[in-house]
């Protein structure tokens, strides 16, 4: 987690050929964290830049900016612009930024940063669609097409569209903790937490009707994170057999039943940990884990750091 006592410096690169929705995302996101962040768009050259729609868009800054950035967000572009070589330009303004600067790509912003070399030896991803092109272009990246986002430290690669939201989402969550990103969450209303683990939208098959939707199972079993649910227990509130509950459930998510039911109780512990004081052992009741042991294992294992350094890092800046 970062502590800061000015706001982080959010500079967004906007190409020509960017797509609009995306490049509002990190100032929608980042913007609405109470002063935490001061985002701002550049383009290579100061100058307005040709959009995928049918209009241009005017920045207030050119490339210099980019030596100013904490986080340097690249905008996607329209895939018909994509190179496997950077343009001089875009080289040129790529090489200002700081050393230590976190660099985030949104959709086929990837394209870009893989052209720049940043990725090579990385694990990162796009767009399902643009992968097999991707792959092509820079066999040395590890790209991993079924995840919304990918965090390899320094470097952060998100996917289509929407998954700017997530991956802005998880920087602030990380930067700030859980109730500052859900908060932001609830104001632009959008889901808190879609995990990176869980699978883009590919060429999945619409359900048949609502009924056949595990949805009203998840958010049943959200409800009762501290009972012991066992796959019997959601199928049987789904009132699906087992393996057709597991399918759909994973169609639907992209995770097993157990693995997402992890998730949801380190979400869970995470937020107690920053919002409560109540002890390990009861914050792994709390959330359905046997023991303290089992809570300590899990959060390591999902974020590297036990419950009590975890909790003292949130609890300094409180």
């Amino acid at each position: 987690m970062r502590t800061r006592k000015r706001p982080e410096r959010v500079v967004v690169l906007a190409l020509d050929g960017v797509y609009p929705f995306e490049l509002g995302i990190p100032s929608r996101i980042f913007g609405t964290t109470d002063g935490r962040y001061e985002v701002v768009t550049c383009t290579v050259d100061g100058r307005p830049v040709r959009t995928n729609a049918d209009f241009s868009v005017t920045v207030e800054h050119g490339p210099e900016a980019l030596e100013t950035a904490d986080t340097v967000v690249v905008a996607p572009i329209s895939p018909a612009r994509v190179t496997a070589e950077l343009p001089a330009e875009v080289a040129a303004a790529l090489a200002r930024i700081p050393a230590g600067a976190r660099i985030v790509s949104i959709c086929t912003g990837a394209f870009v940063l893989a052209a720049a070399g940043l990725l090579d030896g990385r694990r990162a991803t796009t767009h399902w669609l643009l992968a097999e092109q991707f792959r092509s272009m820079f066999p040395h990246v590890e790209l991993d097409p079924g995840v919304l986002f990918v965090d390899d430290g320094r470097i952060l690669t998100s996917a289509g569209a929407s998954s700017g939201v997530d991956v802005c989402l998880h920087i602030v969550r990380e930067d700030h903790g859980s109730e500052l990103a859900n908060a932001v969450a609830r104001c632009c209303v959008v889901p808190p937490f879609r995990d990176g683990g869980q699978a883009q939208y590919i060429e999945q098959p619409v359900p048949e009707s609502a009924a056949t939707s595990t949805a009203a199972t998840r958010a049943w079993a959200l409800q009762r994170l501290g009972e012991p649910l066992s796959l019997a227990d959601l199928a049987s509130h789904a009132r699906m057999s087992l393996r057709t509950f597991a399918r759909r459930f994973n169609d639907e998510v992209g995770l097993s039943p157990g693995r997402w039911l992890i998730q949801q109780r380190v979400a869970r512990a995470r937020h107690l940990l920053e919002a409560s004081d109540l002890s390990v052992d009861q914050i792994a009741g709390e959330v359905g884990f046997a023991t303290g042991a089992s809570l300590r294992q899990h959060l390591h294992a999902a974020i590297g750091v036990s419950p009590q350094a975890y909790r003292r890092t949130f609890q300094a800046v409180r």
